[in-house]
Formats: structure tokens, C-alpha cells, sequence
């Protein structure tokens, strides 16, 4: 079974069979593989969800599951590296958004692995742009917000999609903080008193590791702190810190506040990044930037353009774009893309601001951002360059398994149902007969 990205009575166009631990081969695409130069006529191999082998002369067993890709092109899955898809969720209002807890300015034991909803409309829209993995993060309303998570984009609990926990922690400086905060006249309701929170935590965790260790080395019961816990393995540098932050003073803030610490620091929007691009460069910052598709709504983002990401990537800084989902819708981070190379990003470069980029900046490229051996059989087939704007994502294979398809006869995407196609004995939620099943029970 199958149900359509919109309209329920399309034709299914994958089918519904479960292909995990079976052989899946593309054959005759022009594969990119990111990481390595372009080949016409090649092939990728996936064999128990991860790729098996990818070039001109992989061989192919009796049992694969051959897709012909000739006349397209082969990509690795896109990463949208910023994202609320499933947190923040379209068309459902306030019981949909659980993107931010803003009733604590310190929230790092938030979550956004414990409020992702798969069957928000969000990941369906991903799939159709080609997007297999999302970096969920929660909102910009704290200073320090809480852990973000990588899942992919198809799947019936999140815990099924999973990538890695946590991937970072996100903080936020600038107006978003110091408005919620201000508006209910407690600290933070200013700049300085968004860094001081985040300063003060981590002084406070500081203090927290060395009553830790007293604890341990006496063998004294200790009781632990779950915002303490992560922001130290933000410290230890085992965590990257997700900084949410659009004008370039609020950028040096970040950076000050970094090197104070010692932490990793991802920039996120940098917004004027551009205008101290040199700064970036040189310490070696790397920036997720975007949404790049918005109005001039409010002050700190008066310098956004789609050149901006080129100034960055031409300073030297390692770039990635994001959709900021919904802000942008997730299935238009590839027109972003195009759009930046149109206004002077190099095309290769956009390209790895889609794939491998996001995924060294956050410690999934191991994973996922390429087509290499391995790695997750996350493979997106698209009907021509995917940095052409007519050209659309026409399958996409994710963990190995077909789960989306163009249906050209219908003009529409299809996903396949993964409660049907992972669990035969367990019903899609949208299904009249467990509804009525359901009823009967109560």
C-alpha cells in the first residue's frame, strides 16, 4: 500500500513491499557522489540498507532489484540541517507546535527527539524535494532551547527514523529571547541579559562537574541535573553548539562566548555573516544560513539576500543552507540552492551545502551527505541536474528501501505508507476500519 504526498485516491506508484535486506542497483544514471567526481553511466549498490558499492562496474547478483536511472541523475539523500518538521507541525495550529518550551530561559534537557510527530505533512514534503534526512531542532524562544536530533524523512515512530541523539544543543541570541523574555519582564529582556544566562550556565555546569567528580572520587551519592549533564558534553566537545543568531554582532557574541568555554560553535542563519566572513573564516566557523525564501521581517534580518551565501563560501567558510522548515517549506531547499547560484555560489559548492557540508559541520558524515561505501542507502533519483529548476526528485530510496515516487501520469508525488509497509498488523492512522475498530473497543 501506498497513499499519495496529497491526494489520497492517486495511483500508487511504490510499491508495498518491504525491500530492507534485499539488494537494490541504479543503474545507468549520472552518479554524483559529492565526495568524488561525477560518472556517467554508473551504478549504486545497496545492499541491507547501506551502499555496497558505487562506479562503472559493480556487480549485480541474480536477486537485486535493478532501478534503470539512465537519461537522470544519482544523488545522495539532501540533509536539511535546521529544521522543526515534525515539532512544529502545518495545519494544525497550536496543537501542532511543540517547537518551543518557552517557560524556562535554560531548557538544554528539552528535547525535540520526545515531541516529532512522523505524520506530520512536513516529511512527505521533504521526500518530494529530495530530502532524506532532517537535523529537528527545537525553537529560538530560550537562550539555551534544548537537544536537537537527526531522523530521516520517512518512518512510522521516531524512534525507527532515528540518526543520532543529540546532535546539538541549540541556543538563540538576538531579539527572539529577549522578546519572550521581555514581554513577561523577567531576565532575559536584553542582549546582555541573553549572554549572561547562557554564560551563567555554563559556569554553573562548570561547578556542577567538580561537585561531580568530588562525588565520584568520595563514592558519595550525587544527584544529577539534566540541563548540567548535556551542557557538559557541550564542554567536553562532544556536543556542538547550535547558535541561532542573524546580525554580525550577535555573531562576535556567539564566537566570544564559544571561546570563553571552548565549545564547538555552528553558527545557524547567520544572516550577516557576510559582513564579517573573514572572522568565520579564520576560526573556522562553519555556517548553517538560511531560510533564505523570507521577508525583511523584522530587524535582524535586514541584510538577508541570496548572495550572501556565495560571500560566505568565497571568504572560505564552510556553508550549509537550510529551509528553517516551515519558515520555507523543507521540499524548496534545493531552489534556495539554485537561487544562491544564480546570485554567485558555485554550483559544487551548493551542492555540498545540501549533502556532505551539514553533515561534517554535525557529525553525521559518517552516515549520510555522500554516496560512498558504507554509508546509509539514501538515494535520490532526479530527472535531470537537481541545481536545474525544472528538474524534480523522481524516486528516492531511503535505508534501501523505494519510498517515494513521481507518478508523471497523475502529476504527483506518492509515499509509501510505513505503517503498512513496516508493520503488516498495524494500521495506518488514517484508516477507516482501525477507526471503527477502535470505536468498538471503547
Amino acid at each position: 500500500m501506498a497513499k499519495a504526498s496529497r491526494r489520497r485516491d492517486a495511483r500508487p506508484a511504490v510499491q508495498g513491499d518491504d525491500r530492507l535486506g534485499e539488494s537494490v542497483a541504479i543503474v545507468g544514471g549520472r552518479v554524483v557522489p559529492v565526495n568524488g567526481p561525477a560518472v556517467d553511466g554508473g551504478r549504486v549498490l545497496i545492499k541491507d540498507g547501506k551502499i555496497a558499492a558505487v562506479g562503472t562496474s559493480v556487480k549485480i547478483g541474480a536477486d537485486t532489484t535493478v532501478i534503470d536511472a539512465t537519461g537522470k541523475w544519482v544523488l545522495p539523500g539532501f540533509l536539511e540541517s535546521h529544521g522543526h518538521v515534525g515539532v512544529h507541525e502545518e495545519g494544525n495550529g497550536w496543537a501542532g507546535n511543540d517547537t518551543n518550551e518557552m517557560t524556562d530561559p535554560v531548557g538544554a534537557r528539552f528535547r525535540a527527539l520526545d515531541a516529532i510527530n512522523p505524520a506530520d505533512e512536513g516529511f512527505r514534503d521533504a521526500l518530494s524535494g529530495g530530502v532524506t534526512s532532517v537535523v529537528i531542532k527545537p525553537g529560538s524562544g530560550n537562550p539555551i532551547g534544548g537537544q536537537t536530533v537527526a531522523v530521516k524523512t520517512w518512518g512510522r515512530i521516531v524512534d525507527e527514523m532515528l540518526i543520532k541523539q543529540p546532535v546539538s544543543v541549540k541556543s538563540a541570541l538576538g531579539e527572539n529571547p529577549k522578546r519572550v523574555y521581555g514581554d513577561k519582564k523577567q531576565t532575559p529582556s536584553t542582549r546582555l541579559g541573553v549572554a549572561s544566562v547562557i554564560r551563567d550556565a555554563f559556569i554553573a555546569t562548570q561547578d556542577y562537574l567538580v561537585r561531580r567528580e568530588q562525588a565520584e572520587t568520595d563514592g558519595k551519592p550525587f544527584t544529577r541535573d539534566s540541563n548540567y549533564e548535556i551542557l557538559a558534553e557541550v564542554l567536553a566537545g562532544e556536543v556542538p553548539w547550535c547558535q541561532h543568531t542573524h546580525r554580525a554582532d550577535d555573531i562576535a557574541t556567539a564566537i566570544r562566548l564559544s571561546e570563553e568555554f571552548g565549545y564547538r560553535l555552528v553558527i545557524n542563519h547567520g544572516t550577516e555573516g557576510h559582513l564579517i566572513a573573514d572572522v568565520l573564516a579564520e576560526k573556522d566557523i562553519p555556517v548553517i544560513i538560511g531560510p533564505l525564501f523570507t521577508s525583511r521581517s523584522k530587524v535582524e534580518v535586514n541584510q538577508r539576500h541570496l548572495r550572501n551565501p556565495g560571500l560566505l563560501a568565497e571568504a572560505g567558510v564552510k556553508i550549509a543552507i537550510t529551509t528553517d522548515h516551515p519558515v520555507v517549506p523543507i521540499n524548496f531547499l534545493v531552489y534556495q540552492a539554485i537561487l544562491s547560484v544564480k546570485d554567485g555560489l558555485d554550483r559544487d559548492t551548493a551542492l555540498r551545502a545540501l549533502t556532505i557540508n551539514p553533515a561534517e559541520m554535525l557529525g553525521l558524515d559518517d552516515r549520510v551527505g555522500s554516496l560512498e561505501v558504507g554509508k546509509d542507502g539514501d538515494v535520490v533519483i532526479w530527472s535531470g541536474d537537481p541545481l536545474d529548476i525544472m528538474s524534480r526528485a523522481e524516486q528516492v530510496i531511503v535505508d534501501g528501501r523505494p519510498v517515494y515516487e513521481f507518478d508523471h501520469d497523475q502529476g504527483i508525488g506518492v509515499t509509501a505508507d510505513p505503517y503498512t509497509l513496516l508493520r503488516r498488523d498495524v494500521s495506518a492512522p488514517d484508516d477507516a476500519a482501525a477507526r471503527k475498530s477502535r470505536r468498538a473497543r471503547r
